[in-house]
């Protein structure tokens, strides 16, 4: 029997809403019937892009038949537009972080709960074949129990690629809110929640001078660490540590990996959904690649939305919601927190780890 379709309105047409309009005829659980932008033009470019009905933003909030609100804002419109969502009666998607400020996080929970609507957030990589494979391999024990992990996400910042690069040094950004959300969700997925965190964080160049175009030469003063480093204690015991930065010219160190007590797993990069996933047990010499046995290894964004509109329709958990995002959203700040007071900082969000994606599931079926 055929599932009716959740109907879905996207508020943000900007540079990320391409990929999730390309990809909503993919999942035929999505029909999204409305988009909006506060920049009327954009809404209207995207309108004959993808066929798509753009409304003003008041509009598509008040309309009723709208079940889910895909919030593809400014992060720092993130708390505002699913808030008003919330209000309205609707479920919503948003992308990452889940709010800039951890107390505007809270109350997207609470009040998503007080209203009986989900609360979803990006990203959905982790639901990827490459992160799913490297879950079955934990699972498996193929690894032992994780003792350790370590997470690295080390460049020179989007001044000299990004078109608007002032954003990513003021409040609110930098490179652990800017990229952290990818490194800590597959953590919290592949490993569970953290119960304890310590920080150190430093601003390493005050100013920095764009070079892409079309702001080349604008100066920007620098609000935010560009350079973060946490340790995590892991509910289930294994130790880990991330860094995130701004401020490397060149590295050779790997996106994510976890050391078990008999082998150790090699992550792949947790912004793409594919491999390689690779694998060396205790007494090999080589890491060996390991067959990604999930599908999603495209640029499936939209995987979480479509996941979640899944688990509305069927009244069971679905895996990319507001608690784990919470649950990050709440690492983030602590980091920042304890470099700025020199002590530990205890996490009190807590997070299940979300269930896994079945393997061979055909495309678009999460159930």
């Amino acid at each position: 029997m055929a599932v009716k379709p959740v109907r879905v309105g996207i508020v943000g047409c900007g540079v990320i809403s391409g990929i999730y309009l390309k990809n909503r005829t993919r999942f035929p659980i999505l029909d999204v019937v409305a988009i909006a932008d506060a920049l009327t033009d954009r809404a209207q470019a995207r309108s004959q892009e993808f066929g798509v009905r753009a409304m003003p933003v008041d509009d598509l909030l008040d309309r009723s038949d709208v079940e889910i609100v895909l919030n593809l804002t400014n992060p720092l419109a993130h708390a505002e537009v699913t808030l008003r969502a919330i209000a309205a009666g609707r479920s919503v998607f948003t992308e990452k972080p889940l709010a800039a400020a951890r107390e505007d996080g809270a109350k997207i929970l609470a009040e998503g709960r007080r209203r009986g609507v989900r609360i979803g957030c990006a990203p959905d990589t982790v639901l990827g074949g490459g992160i799913q494979t490297c879950r079955a391999v934990l699972d498996s024990g193929a690894i032992g129990e994780p003792v350790a992990a370590v997470a690295f996400l080390a460049g020179h910042g989007p001044e000299s690629w990004h078109p608007d690069p002032v954003p990513f040094y003021k409040a609110g950004a930098g490179p652990m809110f800017d990229m952290g959300p990818y490194y800590l969700s597959s953590l919290a997925t592949l490993i569970g929640p953290v119960r304890r965190v310590s920080g150190a964080t430093r601003i390493s160049f005050p100013q920095r001078t764009i070079t892409s175009q079309p702001k080349a030469g604008q100066k920007v003063d620098v609000e935010v660490p560009t350079h973060v480093t946490g340790v995590l204690d892991f509910v289930s015991g294994p130790v880990g540590t991330i860094v995130t930065s701004f401020d490397v010219w060149g590295h050779n160190l790997p996106r994510i990996e976890i050391y078990g007590a008999e082998g150790s797993l090699a992550v792949p990069d947790p912004n793409t959904f594919d491999g390689p996933v690779q694998i060396r047990r205790a007494g090999e010499r080589e890491w060996r690649e390991v067959p990604i046995a999930h599908g999603y290894r495209d640029n499936s964004r939209g995987i979480g939305l479509a996941e979640m509109a899944t688990a509305l329709r069927s009244g069971r958990p679905h895996r990319a919601n507001g608690d784990l995002a919470y649950h990050v959203l709440d690492l983030m700040h602590a980091f920042h927190e304890s470099s700025a007071s020199g002590r530990h900082v205890e996490i009190t969000s807590g997070v299940e780890r979300p269930a896994p994606l079945p393997p061979g599931l055909p495309d678009g079926v999460f159930d």
